[in-house]
């Protein structure tokens, strides 16, 4: 056998010895851990804190073992046997050069090994120190295990110790409270314990209710509001129940069938896990145009979230083409944030030859950051930012006075980007309180009503809120406002102007006391049936604006829908002409003019219906809180469905238990209305009544029923 077997073989039996008298030593412990964890919380505790003590005996007894390594033997050697001469590292190395002293060295002691007899470098077993810890931790554990509780416990219920004295009669009452609240692990909160009944806390989080009473009851449970109930389940001194909360509710305790007294709910308000709040600090404008020599595009992003960051997604769309032959090409980015995992600062750079753009394209980005919880993460999108390339007009040089224009600037594809914001919040309801999705209902119709004064140009609409100068001969200039009405005749405009003089033309009168919008050189004349289009797509999007601002995106859905539409039929037109030419406007029959002819004239059908709203059962059921029978099922159904709409939905619930135990109680009723009366839906607006009329205006209008008449 070689020197360097024996070695290694000496070695291998020490370290064998070196980790079982570890795991050993580690074992000990585990009796007693387990016992009092049985005692405590039963045997899942009992069987989970023995996996972990043998896991932590594994683990020190493979770090003793790797302890032991080639130094170790190296110094037990030289330690113990003089004859090695304090060489014995030298069979470990590298072989030396033949004919060298270290050579030399290393045969010798090669030969001397082999001449050791009876070599053992184990540790000795430490008997005692192991016996008496095994010893100690077997008594601690019976001690533990066979200890009398305090109350016996039967099938029944908690007994009174045998010999003790009769507990007194007497209604249940609570002795003493312990709630146990775990928070879910992606928290990262710690356990923690109160003797309130009423929490607050993440939801998901498991709760562990610990209650004591007067005297045992026969039975006892949790009563929650939508009538679930979690029996306790009798322990050594105490009932116990657990449960997962996910969503705030409010509970009672009853003992026997019957709740306890003093009776009352107790709320458990389970704090939502909020999706990421997302800053976008490059590009700073949500349209940017390429610049001169660019050739890339830097996006920072920074997010922060209350429990802690996932994935982060850039989203990558790239528009080609135009008319038609649009193509869209997409792309998906994982990006790798700076920071904490509350708060990073997420960075890229777009290579915009690599992604193959040109002239004439859109590159469109979006980030996209999810949270850590657990299930469904939360996620939070960013606008969208758009990085433009333009492309330059095209003139056309065929003898035709005028301009030729691409019919579709980039933002005509916008209204579609409308639509998919649109969905999106509806998708996201259920997660966002009523004031953020107010909010962000707002800021979509802000969107559209941007787009909307956009076409609006192509029909020579004048732009909300700006002011718009009027040539004229001294060089003043007229500023339109929103109350103005384009009706700019009366005192005001005598006290403005001076009267026109005799010898003023048509088009001096016409410029003295009309609305010059724009310059007739550069008016955006159209042809009727794309004007018809863009003017019926300008109607759906005023439609969809008014409900959007109304927070109210899913009535603005269908007139958006019906404005792509309209956009959609407009582009199939590759081009407009852009002439320089007055309008012609269809000729006026002053034959009919002033004399009441309504022949011909079609009445219009009565397009009115009637609105269904979904918070008809609020106002209905706060109707009869004043005397009638409230409907509490429909309620009750009305609030499942719409947690967010009410500000304190778990003071809701026990106003209306209080109402419904109580009908007479007008006090309970009060507090109820009180509380339905932020929900209450806004009062429609009720039609104008007609002035009185004047004599000569009822004549007509007999006139007119005596004519529809006959």
């Amino acid at each position: 056998m070689s020197s360097m077997r024996r070695l290694q073989g000496w070695l291998t039996a020490a370290r064998r010895r070196e980790a079982a008298v570890a795991f050993l030593a580690v074992c000990a412990v585990g009796p007693m851990l387990a016992a009092a964890l049985w005692r405590i919380a039963g045997w899942p505790a009992a069987v989970l804190a023995s996996a972990l003590v043998l896991a932590a005996a594994l683990s020190w007894a493979w770090r003793r073992w790797r302890a032991l390594d080639s130094t170790w033997l190296i110094r037990q050697l030289d330690g113990r046997y003089p004859q090695l001469e304090n060489s014995s590292d030298l069979l470990l190395s590298a072989a030396p050069a033949d004919g060298t002293l270290a050579a030399l060295q290393r045969a010798r002691i090669d030969a001397r090994i082999a001449q050791l007899a009876a070599v053992d470098l184990r540790r000795p077993w430490p008997w005692r120190r192991l016996c008496a810890a095994w010893m100690l931790s077997t008594v601690l554990a019976a001690v533990v295990v066979f200890w009398p509780p305090r109350a016996p416990v039967s099938s029944a219920g908690v007994l009174p110790v045998s010999g003790a004295a009769p507990v007194a009669a007497g209604p249940v009452r609570l002795r003493q409270t312990h709630l146990d609240i775990v928070a879910p692990a992606y928290t990262g909160l710690a356990a923690r314990s109160q003797r309130a009944l009423a929490a607050k806390f993440p939801e998901g989080s498991r709760l562990r209710w610990h209650l004591q009473f007067s005297r045992p009851p026969k039975t006892a449970a949790l009563v929650f509001f939508d009538g679930q109930r979690v029996p306790l389940r009798a322990q050594t001194d105490a009932w116990t129940a657990t449960r997962v909360i996910a969503a705030s509710d409010v509970y009672r305790i009853e003992v026997d069938g019957k709740p306890l007294q003093p009776e009352g709910w107790h709320r458990l308000d389970a704090v939502k896990d909020l999706p990421p709040r997302l800053r976008v600090l490059q590009p700073e404008r949500s349209l940017s145009l390429v610049q001169a020599g660019q050739r890339s595009w830097a996006l920072v992003l920074e997010a922060e979230d209350d429990y802690g960051l996932g994935a982060a997604v850039l989203d990558i769309q790239l528009a080609q083409g135009s008319g038609e032959n649009v193509r869209f090409s997409a792309f998906r980015r994982v990006l790798s944030g700076q920071g904490g995992t509350a708060r990073r600062r997420y960075a890229a750079t777009l290579d915009l030859a690599a992604l193959g753009m040109a002239v004439g394209d859109d590159l469109i980005v979006r980030f996209s950051v999810s949270d850590r919880r657990q299930g469904a993460p939360n996620e939070s999108q960013s606008a969208a930012y758009i990085l433009r390339w333009p492309a330059a007009d095209a003139f056309e040089a065929s003898g035709v006075d005028g301009l030729l224009k691409k019919v579709m600037p980039a933002y005509f594809r916008s209204q579609r980007q409308i639509i998919i914001d649109t969905e999106k919040l509806l998708a996201q309801r259920g997660r966002l309180d009523r004031d953020t999705f107010a909010v962000r209902s707002d800021t979509i119709g802000v969107d559209q009503r941007i787009l909307r004064l956009r076409y609006g140009q192509f029909l020579g609409e004048e732009t909300e809120g700006v002011q718009a100068a009027k040539p004229a001969d001294d060089g003043a200039e007229e500023t339109h406002h929103d109350d103005d009405g384009h009706d700019h005749g009366g005192q005001g405009a005598a006290a403005k102007k001076p009267p026109p003089s005799a010898a003023a033309t048509s088009q001096a009168v016409l410029e003295e006391f009309g609305h010059t919008h724009d310059i007739p050189e550069a008016a955006t004349l159209l042809d009727p049936e794309t004007k018809r289009l863009l003017r019926a797509a300008l109607n759906e999007m005023w439609r969809a604006e008014l409900h959007l601002r109304s927070g109210e995106p899913k009535l603005a859905l269908p007139y958006e829908y019906r404005a792509l539409g309209f956009i959609k039929q407009v582009q199939q037109a590759s081009r407009i002409y852009l002439a320089r030419v007055g309008t012609e406007l269809p000729p006026i029959d002053e034959g009919r003019r002033l004399i009441g002819d309504r022949s011909g004239v079609l009445r219009p059908a009565d397009s009115l219906q009637a609105a269904t709203r979904d918070d008809a059962p609020v106002l209905a059921f706060w109707q009869a809180l004043d005397g009638g029978e409230p409907d509490f099922g429909a309620l009750r159904t009305w609030l499942a469905a719409h947690p967010e709409r009410v500000p304190d939905a778990l003071g809701l619930k026990v106003a209306m238990d209080a109402v419904q135990r109580q009908p007479d109680c007008q006090p309970c009723r009060a507090r109820l209305k009180a509380l339905l009366w932020p929900v209450l839906p806004a009062p429609l607006a009720a039609p104008v009544p007609r002035p009185a009329a004047q004599d000569s205006a009822r004549a007509y209008r007999e006139l007119l029923r005596r004519e529809r008449e006959r």
